[in-house]
């Protein structure tokens, strides 16, 4: 009896399981439930969310904000157009009150010492087309119109230039110093401007800083094993050619000139079509560039002046990166070596001279030693017979000859500056003037840049 008993336990334990279990649909259904109800509560989890992210009055909106205004731009001395300026205190007649004469080479004698000029020159001058130091800068922008003064180092510094006109540049290799402040950058504005108005070629570089801090693209040449910099030569070429248009068209190859990635240019091609190819490829422009200073090397028809401000740069440490994060020397850069070649006489022009101004405003760049004992100036800290220099430097620097600049304006040029900015309503009209003049230049030392800067300072509205 026990056992069919347990037989027929198993059978009904068997029927309960079997109805128990449910088929595929069942399944299907019972899956299609929960994950129904999943999504169905992961819907209230976010819109909880939503409700708690702000707890606030209901109808306020939130309202979208305004684009910010670029403010990447310098926004100081920045001159406003005419037709923001029709109020009658801006009405001013700034330009009636200074009538002074254009500066010409024979304005540049000692009989003219003390007299105010301005540089009135076309739209290709160099000072328009290759630029102008910051301070220069600065300064030209608060005046009417770009002004200076012609003084005893000018005069001496346009005869070296007249006496280079016939001698190859390596003869005539200036380099001005002297205290922060004294109007080298000044003196070397003149120089270039003189040397346009005579007919001279020029290449001014007026701020050679930019050439070492890493601000230009830079590539590596395996030809040359140097580093490239195709957008400042670029940039260079297309200068060039503008301030010297009209000279560079009776000017023509004296040989074949290789070129990368393209045929040579035959000899007798002019110098124009060179200087086009590299401003058609900016990656060619470094190779034209060097080609043409070759050329302009050779030829005696015109004198050539290489002026350079911030010339110390050229010898200091740069900003450049090799691949491994070691500071690139600055004859390893392809403009500051092709610069350093004709400072240091290494390359030459047949006629014409080299012009350098030391700056000390970036004290980031300062004057090195090697440089400074070529020129002969005392060093700025004490050092000792043991100070390791750098032989390259030293070869750079070889040859130099230093163009001392004054530390202090004579009276009668201070007192042309003065009258200037007078009659430019940078001074207070009911100032008395003598005091005024006696108290800035004794209180400058006679410095050219502390005097203006304290003349700026006595404008009041």
């Amino acid at each position: 009896m026990s056992a069919p008993s347990s037989l027929s336990v198993l059978r009904q334990a068997q029927c309960v399981l079997h109805r128990a279990v449910p088929g595929p649909s069942n399944v299907l259904q019972a899956t299609v439930q929960k994950r129904h109800y999943a999504a169905k509560g992961q819907q209230q989890k976010v819109s909880q969310k939503k409700s708690q992210s702000f707890k606030g009055n209901k109808n306020f909106k939130v309202k979208a904000s305004a684009p910010k205004k670029n403010s990447g731009g310098a926004g100081a001395f920045r001159p406003l157009s005419a037709s923001q300026l029709q109020k009658p205190i801006f009405q001013t007649g700034r330009a009636d009150e200074v009538d002074l004469r254009s500066f010409v080479p024979e304005l540049t004698t000692p009989s003219h010492v003390g007299n105010a000029v301005a540089f009135t020159g076309p739209d290709n001058d160099p000072m328009r087309i290759f630029g102008l130091p910051t301070n220069i800068l600065l300064e030209f922008r608060i005046a009417s119109k770009p002004l200076s003064v012609i003084r005893d180092i000018t005069v001496s510094t346009i005869d070296k230039l007249q006496a280079a006109a016939e001698l190859p540049s390596s003869q005539t290799r200036l380099v001005m110093t002297g205290s922060r402040g004294c109007g080298k950058s000044f003196l070397l504005l003149q120089a270039v401007e003189y040397a346009v108005r005579s007919g001279w070629m020029v290449l001014y570089i007026p701020r050679a800083i930019s050439l070492v801090n890493s601000t230009t693209t830079y590539t590596y040449d395996l030809r040359t094993q140097t580093y490239l910099q195709p957008e400042f030569a670029f940039q260079t070429l297309q200068r060039f050619r503008t301030v010297n248009a009209e000279k560079l068209q009776h000017l023509h190859t004296s040989q074949d000139i290789p070129l990368d990635r393209r045929s040579s240019l035959p000899a007798g091609s002019g110098l124009v079509d060179l200087i086009e190819i590299g401003t058609r490829d900016v990656y060619l422009a470094p190779t034209v560039l060097s080609a043409l200073m070759e050329e302009l090397g050779k030829q005696t028809r015109y004198p050539m002046l290489l002026a350079i401000d911030d010339f110390q740069a050229l010898y200091c440490k740069t900003a450049y990166r090799d691949p491994q994060f070691a500071s690139i020397k600055p004859w390893h850069l392809s403009m500051p070596r092709l610069l350093l070649d004709y400072a240091s006489g290494r390359k030459s022009f047949a006629r014409g001279a080299v012009l350098g101004a030391l700056s000390t405003a970036d004290t980031t760049y300062r004057t090195p030693l090697e440089l400074r004992k070529a020129l002969g100036l005392p060093d700025e800290q004490p050092t000792s017979p043991y100070v390791k220099m750098n032989e390259t430097k030293m070869e750079y620097a070889k040859g130099l000859q230093a163009l001392p600049v004054p530390e202090k304006l004579q009276l009668d040029e201070a007192a042309a500056v003065f009258e200037v900015w007078a009659k430019d309503k940078a001074v207070t009209q009911a100032a008395p003037k003598d005091e005024l003049f006696m108290a800035e230049y004794s209180a400058a030392a006679g410095n050219a840049r502390n005097f203006v800067q304290g003349i700026l300072g006595t404008f009041t509205l």
